[in-house]
């Protein structure tokens, strides 16, 4: 017998499943505010801060003292609280302020980068942090976000630690073009601390152990400080050798071929960069023949910071392609690895 209609008794709608949390688009921020606050309280920020604050204050004292036991031929000298961080005293062996952040800044990006993801594989953490609702991506682009950050952090507390004891030393208080030129470099020692900091994570990606990833990136920069130039040398004297009897044109090749060759080194773009904007009276790092040096054009003057800032342009360019290169590889590498549980 058929039920009447006014008998059916109409079901309750199957209540629809709510949809899985979005990934939030500024994820990579939470990680990098995470990684940050940790970096800010590990011990090896306090050791590298001593390390280098202890070797700063050192370089720019030599520095101001012997400009100071020479105050009467530097007395009205444009820029001179900049060339503190530039120049060192000749009878000293103590290098200048900025040629220190150069020898010893990559350590800041190594010591910030060498674990960055195979210290999360050894902890076994990785696939607990990929599994949060945010990209995988997020995870590399705020590890070496943090990273930065707390490097340019150090770097900004040693040079302002190292303005003040210019200060009180020599009592030269800077000007807005010399805070310019502090700002501009800094910009730059930022980016060439940055190219370690990147390096270091693509061997934290590629590498398991961390010790062995620290040990590949301290190998790098120990054969770029130390054994760069001897290298350049022989490949130059091979590639345009200089007999005994070399003429102008085979000596000027050689060493153009050694400072080009030079120039695939970061320290090297760095130095040549912070030359031009830590002195105002530097026009030129290339090689220059003695003949144009003793030209009657050749004269001699003081450049505005956007000059240069156009003459250090192409270091900074390069520096920053290489700083995107590492880092490229290393996101590249992590986004293809398998991680498992």
């Amino acid at each position: 017998m058929a039920t009447p209609p006014d008998a059916l008794v109409l079901a309750d709608p199957i209540p629809a499943r709510p949809a899985p949390p979005r990934p939030p688009r500024s994820g990579w921020r939470v990680v990098a505010a995470k990684e940050f606050g940790d970096g800010i309280l590990s011990v090896r920020l306090f050791i590298l801060i001593a390390l280098l604050g202890l070797a700063a204050i050192g370089a720019i004292y030599s520095t101001a003292s012997y400009v100071g036991t020479n105050a009467q031929a530097a007395t009205g000298a444009t820029g001179l609280f900049v060339l503190l961080f530039s120049h060192s005293d000749p009878t000293s062996q103590v290098p200048s302020f900025a040629a220190l952040i150069g020898l010893l800044g990559p350590l800041l990006g190594i010591a910030f980068g060498f674990d960055a993801i195979n210290g999360e594989r050894s902890e076994r953490t990785l696939p607990r942090l990929i599994a949060q609702p945010i990209h995988r991506d997020a995870v590399i682009v705020g590890k070496f976000a943090a990273g930065l950050g707390v490097i340019g952090l150090v770097l900004l507390a040693i040079t302002l630690l190292v303005s003040g004891v210019a200060f009180i030393v020599l009592g030269v208080s800077p000007s807005p073009d010399d805070v310019a030129r502090l700002a501009a470099w800094f910009v730059v020692a930022l980016a060439y601390l940055g190219f370690w900091l990147a390096f270091a994570m693509l061997c934290s990606v590629a590498v398991r152990r961390a010790a062995t990833s620290a040990l590949a990136a301290i190998a790098l920069w120990i054969v770029l400080t130390i054994f760069a130039a001897l290298l350049v040398g022989i490949v130059a004297s091979y590639l345009a050798p200089v007999p005994t009897s070399a003429t102008t044109d085979q000596q000027i090749a050689n060493a153009q071929l050694q400072l080009d060759l030079a120039r695939v080194s970061p320290g090297t773009l760095y130095s040549e960069a912070a030359a031009y904007l830590l002195d105002p009276t530097v026009q030129t790092v290339g090689i220059v023949p003695v003949d144009q040096q003793t030209n009657s054009r050749a004269i001699p003057s003081i450049l505005p910071l956007d000059q240069s800032l156009l003459l250090a342009w192409p270091q900074v360019v390069a520096l920053l392609g290489l700083t995107v290169v590492c880092f490229g590889l290393g996101y590249v590498a992590f986004m293809r690895q398998e991680v498992r549980a």
